[in-house]
């Protein structure tokens, strides 16, 4: 499962549209040597095969580093892989049929984009962990509506015991701030998987992980 209080609270998001394949492996190595624990494959092309392997490949690259795989959208693929669970959109499969298919124990995510209603409803049917955003500009997904941040405290205080991720926008420098409303990880793609140095950038978020823990400490 997820914990509350991750080590280093990083969920990073492959950029499968501009790595693939070997290049996509070595930089996600660098992810998990920096110290993250949460990988997200996602590629929204519609090649089957280099899905497959590209997945499978991370899979394992992740279990050398006792790291969890989730993969975007995509059950089936999930199950090939063995991966540690799925993160569902809106309009992916429902909840209650990818815990079914994926058992008890696997990680199901959902994206709530700035609902507590579409959160209290994935709860319900049996979601791992709740997904909001985007808290600031996206250049992965520019055209989302954007989330206010006391969504996070609200969710929060709703849902104490509930892992909570942030994602939008999100980066080394106000990472932090999202962390101080509520959110367990921050969910990052373009940032990391560009950075100069992808190791160091991915240690930077355990390396101020016990400040501002609390989320009404910001109010």
């Amino acid at each position: 499962m997820l914990s509350l209080s991750p080590s280093n609270y990083l969920y990073a998001i492959t950029h499968s549209d501009h790595f693939g394949g070997e290049a996509l492996a070595l930089k996600t190595q660098q992810v998990l040597q920096g110290g993250c624990r949460l990988i997200q494959y996602r590629d929204k092309s519609g090649n089957t095969s280099k899905r497959l392997a590209e997945a499978s490949q991370l899979h394992a690259l992740c279990g050398t580093f006792d790291a969890k795989l989730i993969i975007n959208d995509d059950v089936d693929l999930a199950l090939q892989t063995g991966a540690a669970g799925v993160h569902l959109g809106q309009g992916d499969d429902s909840v209650a049929l990818a815990r079914k298919r994926l058992g008890d124990n696997a990680i199901i995510g959902v994206t709530c984009h700035a609902s507590l209603a579409l959160a209290e409803q994935a709860l319900q049917h049996g979601a791992t962990y709740i997904a909001f955003g985007r808290f600031f500009t996206s250049a992965t997904k520019p055209n989302a509506p954007p989330a206010p941040m006391a969504l996070l405290q609200q969710a929060r205080a709703r849902w104490p015991n509930t892992v909570i991720v942030a994602i939008g926008g999100i980066n080394q420098g106000n990472a932090n701030q999202v962390k101080a409303y509520g959110a367990n990880y921050t969910a990052v793609c373009q940032g990391v998987y560009h950075a100069d140095n992808i190791a160091e950038y991915s240690q930077s978020f355990s390396q101020h992980v016990n400040q501002n823990q609390n989320a009404r400490s910001v109010l």
